[in-house]
């Protein structure tokens, strides 16, 4: 007669075999909490010793990086814009202007020889108008007063004509003479918009089916 095998005796780990969770410090020796997770923590000190990358990682300076130096040319404008008196940039800008304008004068863009070449390259190549096709010669009317004839030439220029010259009237009289007219706020909406009218027009007028061959120029 055999009696009942006591309890089997359970192998008890060692004390340093015990591993414990910290309250506070995360897990592994930086943790997840404010230590991170390794060395130095992804916390205050990032993943490696100083930065916020792996160790071995470029840091990040305590202030940034530093700007780059501009170079010659460039502190040069700055510093011709910063002794020119205020109206300077406007006048240069009504110069250009003034300049388009009296290209368009003397060139006469409404009369070519039969045989000529046209100006533009994409209508040199293809034979289609391009977005800006007859924007000069739309100039060159509207500066004769005869705005149906500009419109035929590019619509989109004569319409959009009154808007740019009122924001380029605000923008010099605010600069040279401290102007304060009422502010033309445009939103990217109605540039959207206006760039989607453009894109449509550029294409109608190159569809060869009335009416739309009254658009080409």
């Amino acid at each position: 007669m055999t009696s009942a095998p006591g309890p089997v005796d359970q192998p008890h780990p060692a004390p340093s075999a015990v591993h414990t969770v910290p309250t506070d410090g995360g897990s592994g020796p930086g943790g997840f909490g404010p230590g991170g997770f390794g060395p130095a923590g992804s916390g205050p000190g990032g993943f490696g010793p100083g930065g916020s990358g792996p160790e071995g990682w470029p840091t990040t300076p305590p202030g940034g990086y530093p700007a780059p130096e501009p170079d010659r040319l460039t502190r040069f404008v700055l510093r011709l814009y910063e002794r020119s008196p205020r109206w300077a940039v406007p006048l240069a800008a009504v110069g250009c202007v003034a300049i388009g304008m009296s290209y368009a004068l003397l060139s006469n863009p409404t009369y070519a020889d039969p045989d000529a070449a046209p100006t533009c390259l994409l209508k040199l190549t293809t034979g289609l108008d391009c977005p800006g096709c007859g924007g000069t010669r739309a100039l060159w009317y509207v500066l004769h007063a005869d705005l149906p004839a500009a419109a035929r030439h590019h619509f989109l220029f004569v319409f959009a004509l009154p808007f740019l010259a009122y924001l380029f009237v605000a923008w010099a009289g605010n600069q040279a003479f401290g102007w304060r007219l009422p502010e033309l706020r445009i939103s990217s909406k109605v540039i959207g918009g206006f760039l989607a009218a453009w894109l449509a027009f550029s294409v109608l007028r190159n569809l060869p089916w009335a009416p739309f061959t009254s658009l080409y120029v």
